[in-house]
């Protein structure tokens, strides 16, 4: 849920679109900016995100991620996009010790990090172009930001109560950074849809929602979904050693835990 304070006077130009696409929507928020370079900058990223659906989506038969699933094609066959993606799961696999994972019931499925990669990715192509002061790319509830909304305002985000339907548990700011993510994994919207690599099966734990801040969404996606699959205690000791990362873990007891440094982060 992103910040609705009424802009001020001195506010940059907004300009701001919704999409529909890989099973969410996509809103952004671009601030400043020539006007058609900004919105050849989005509809570029609009375009992107599209492919990114046709190329990754395990729901298309022929999408190209499918495709090597069933051995098909080769990587080196796919866009150069599958072998980047691939390569990043790999670190996030390798830096959770397993939690993350790629692979369920013996198949590949990289949707865990595909989403949140598309969004910093379009983030960061819009924020080239000319005079954008600010971006904030929302990916069905997890937000990758750069810059700001206006001078002496940050971006500010609000984290679901997973517990209390309306409410929120936590609001995130950017005070005083230039790039900050925050990607929430958890079952009060989508049901038990995290998997143990362990088992193939949904993670049992004693979490209802982990929400992770961090500089990139690629990262603060995947190690949501990770530290979920941990449960409280792992998740919580795991993230703290994490440098630059700060995350609020909610139990399905109401329990809020965080890391040593959140409250620098909200606002």
């Amino acid at each position: 849920m992103a910040d609705t304070v009424a802009e001020s006077p001195e506010a940059p130009a907004a300009v701001r679109h919704a999409e529909e696409v890989m099973g969410t929507v996509f809103s952004f928020d671009v601030r400043g900016g020539e006007p058609h370079a900004v919105r050849a900058a989005l509809d570029e990223a609009v375009a992107g995100l599209h492919r990114v659906d046709e190329v990754f989506s395990t729901y298309r038969e022929d999408s190209q991620v499918s495709r090597l699933a069933r051995g098909e094609v080769t990587v080196a066959d796919c866009d150069p996009e599958v072998a980047e993606v691939l390569e990043l799961g790999a670190v996030a696999e390798r830096e959770s010790g397993g939690w993350f994972s790629m692979t369920y019931g013996g198949r590949l499925d990289p949707t865990g990090i595909v989403k949140g990669w598309a969004a910093e990715r379009c983030a960061r192509r819009i924020a080239e172009a000319a005079g954008v002061t600010g971006v904030s790319v929302n990916g069905g509830g997890d937000v990758q930001m750069l810059g700001a909304p206006e001078p002496h305002r940050p971006w500010r985000v609000g984290v679901s109560d997973p517990l209390r339907p309306g409410g929120l548990a936590a609001v995130i700011s950017s005070t005083g950074v230039e790039e900050l993510a925050v990607a929430t994994s958890g079952t009060a919207e989508r049901g038990a849809h995290i998997v143990d690599p362990r088992t193939g099966k949904s993670a049992v734990t004693d979490l209802v929602a982990v929400t992770v801040v961090g500089r990139r969404l690629t990262w603060a996606d995947s190690w949501a979904t990770a530290a979920f699959a941990m449960g409280s205690r792992e998740g919580l000791a795991w993230l703290e050693s994490l440098p630059g990362v700060e995350a609020l873990l909610i139990t399905a007891g109401d329990e809020v835990r965080c890391t040593g440094g959140l409250a620098a982060r909200l606002g």
